[in-house]
């Protein structure tokens, strides 16, 4: 079973991840940001991934620090449960619809954590959650688990859809890198 649980405590953040790559879509997100549950819960769904976060934070300041914090320990439990790498796919992409949204995700596990992404200037609020946000979210989870990360807005103006339209393509995409296909470390080096 590809499982990890990763803990991880600041001065600003504790958070808890427990992860199991090779789950049926349930997740348990307690957290203090609201919409960020929404987004793990589709995360979670979309990937096929059991996925249990439990976060504090210091959201008198802002959900900047929770956030991104939540990002990196997922990105380290991914890290964990994915082992040696060896007979992975690890190629990952899809365009993804969401009503008017439209959302290109395409990620590589491939060792290196890079993060590239475009949402065409879009900025403002879903209620209190600052949409910019996102972006700290998959920097913290690229950077962490090694993994090269390309998330580009193609469409979108309703904040919520676009959002969720990254969470479920970034979901379906890891979904596919992850999929097991047999043979060794998928790399010419034979390590990722």
């Amino acid at each position: 079973m590809r499982t990890a649980e990763v803990f991880r405590e600041t001065r600003e953040t504790k958070v808890i991840v427990s992860l199991n790559l090779d789950g049926t879509g349930t997740c348990e997100a307690s957290t203090p940001v609201g919409f960020l549950n929404h987004m793990l819960e589709s995360f979670a769904r979309h990937g096929r991934f059991d996925l249990r976060v439990e976060a504090e934070g210091d959201i008198h300041v802002s959900y900047h620090h929770t956030v991104e914090d939540c990002g990196i320990v997922l990105g380290m439990a991914f890290s964990e449960a994915l082992g040696d790498k060896k007979g992975i796919r690890r190629f990952g992409s899809v365009i993804l619809p969401m009503d008017e949204a439209l959302v290109l995700c395409s990620l590589d596990i491939s060792g290196r954590g890079l993060f590239y992404y475009e949402d065409r200037g879009l900025r403002g609020k879903i209620t209190d959650f600052d949409f910019e946000l996102i972006w700290e979210f998959f920097k913290g989870f690229a950077l962490e688990s090694r993994t090269t990360l390309h998330i580009k807005v193609l469409e979108g103006r309703i904040l919520h859809h676009v959002a969720e339209a990254c969470f479920k393509a970034f979901a379906v995409s890891l979904k596919e890198a992850v999929q097991l296909v047999g043979g060794g470390v998928p790399s010419t080096k034979e390590t990722l």
